[in-house]
C-alpha cells in the first residue's frame, strides 16, 4: 500500500525521479496509512511473541565472521551513510571496491567477496551489529526479548533481525510521518523534474535493501550515455560466508539423521534470504 500511494505502484516503482518523486501523496493518505501503521504493532509483538516460543528451535551455531553494512550517526542507516564493518573503520560508498574484493573461485560461476577475512556478511543481522544503538525503542525491546545484541554470529539470527527491523520500520515510519504532517506537507507542490545538464561523469551509490548493503556504480560519456556499469548485490556478497557456514557447521551435526542434516543446512541457507533459494527451489545433499 505503501509503494502504490507514493510511488504508483506496488512493485517497479514509477514516481522516483532525479531528486524526488513526480507526485507527493496528500497529508489524508499518508495519514490512512499511518493508521494501518500503528494497527501492525500489536499484530508485530503477536508474531515476535510466537517466535520466541520457537527460540529454541533456533541452532545454537556460531562462526566468527566481519559484518559490513551502511552506518550513520544519525540514524539507524538504509538510505544514506557511510560504509561499515565490524574490523574496520567506515568509508565513503565511492571505496566499496577495496571493501569488496570480488574474486572468482573454481567451484561456482558466481563471484565471491571479502575483505579483512575470507569472507563477510551483509543483511538485517550486519545491520543490526552495526547499528544497535540507533533501533527504535519497541525494536530494540523486541531484540531483547531473543537476547540479540551485538556482536552476534549466529547466521540463523539473521530471521530474527529481520523481525526487528520491520518492528523499527514500522515506528520510524510513523515518525516520518508525523514529521511531514508538521512541517506543513500540504503546502509543498508536486516536484518538477529539473533541467539536467548531459555531460561525462561517474556516480556511486549505496544502499540498504532487504538481503544487505547493494552497491552500484555508473559512468557516463559527454553525450550521457552509460558505458560502464557495475552492481554488486548482496547475495553475492554473502556467497562465500554461506559456504564457510555450512562448511563449520557440517561436523557438528554428523551425529544427526540424513533429514535432520538436510533440514540444518537448508536452514542456514534461507537464513541468509539469498536470490539464488528463491529461483532455484532445490538444495541437493549428497552424503558420502
Amino acid at each position: 500500500e505503501m509503494s502504490n500511494m507514493l510511488c504508483g505502484r506496488t512493485t517497479h516503482p514509477q514516481r522516483l525521479i532525479p531528486g524526488g518523486f513526480s507526485k507527493i501523496p496528500s497529508m489524508k493518505e499518508l495519514s490512512g496509512i499511518r493508521e494501518r501503521l500503528k494497527a501492525s504493532v500489536p499484530d508485530l509483538q503477536a508474531v515476535a511473541k510466537l517466535l520466541k516460543s520457537l527460540a529454541p528451535k533456533i541452532p545454537d551455531f556460531v562462526r566468527e565472521t566481519e559484518f559490513i553494512a551502511l552506518t550513520s550517526p544519525n540514524e539507524y542507516a538504509l538510505y544514506d551513510g557511510k560504509i561499515g564493518s565490524t574490523e574496520t573503520d567506515s568509508a565513503p560508498a565511492r571505496e566499496y571496491l577495496s571493501y569488496t574484493n570480488e574474486y572468482i573461485v573454481p567451484n561456482s560461476t558466481a563471484k565471491w567477496a571479502k575483505n579483512k577475512r575470507e569472507s563477510y556478511m551483509v543483511g538485517a543481522l550486519a545491520r543490526l551489529n552495526l547499528n544497535y544503538d540507533k533501533l527504535s525503542p519497541l525494536a530494540k525491546e523486541t531484540a531483547e526479548m531473543f537476547g540479540l545484541k551485538p556482536v552476534c554470529h549466529n547466521p540463523f539470527m539473521n530471521n530474527i533481525a529481520q523481525l526487528v527491523e520491520v518492528v523499527h520500520s514500522v515506528e520510524d515510519s510513523i515518525k516520518l510521518i508525523n514529521d511531514l504532517e508538521a512541517s506543513g506537507l500540504e503546502s509543498q507542490s508536486d516536484y518538477n523534474l529539473p533541467e539536467i545538464k548531459v555531460k561525462a561523469g561517474q556516480g556511486v551509490g549505496a544502499v540498504e535493501v532487504p538481503r544487505g548493503i547493494l552497491f552500484h556504480d555508473y559512468t557516463y560519456n559527454k553525450n550521457g550515455v552509460c558505458t560502464k556499469a557495475n552492481c554488486i548485490i548482496p547475495t553475492n556478497q554473502n556467497h562465500g560466508n554461506i559456504q564457510l557456514d555450512l562448511k563449520a557447521i557440517v561436523p557438528k551435526i554428523m551425529d544427526k539423521t540424513t533429514k535432520e542434516i538436510e533440514l540444518a543446512l537448508e536452514m542456514l541457507v534461507r537464513a541468509y534470504d539469498p536470490c539464488i533459494s528463491c529461483s532455484t527451489h532445490a538444495v541437493k545433499v549428497h552424503f558420502v
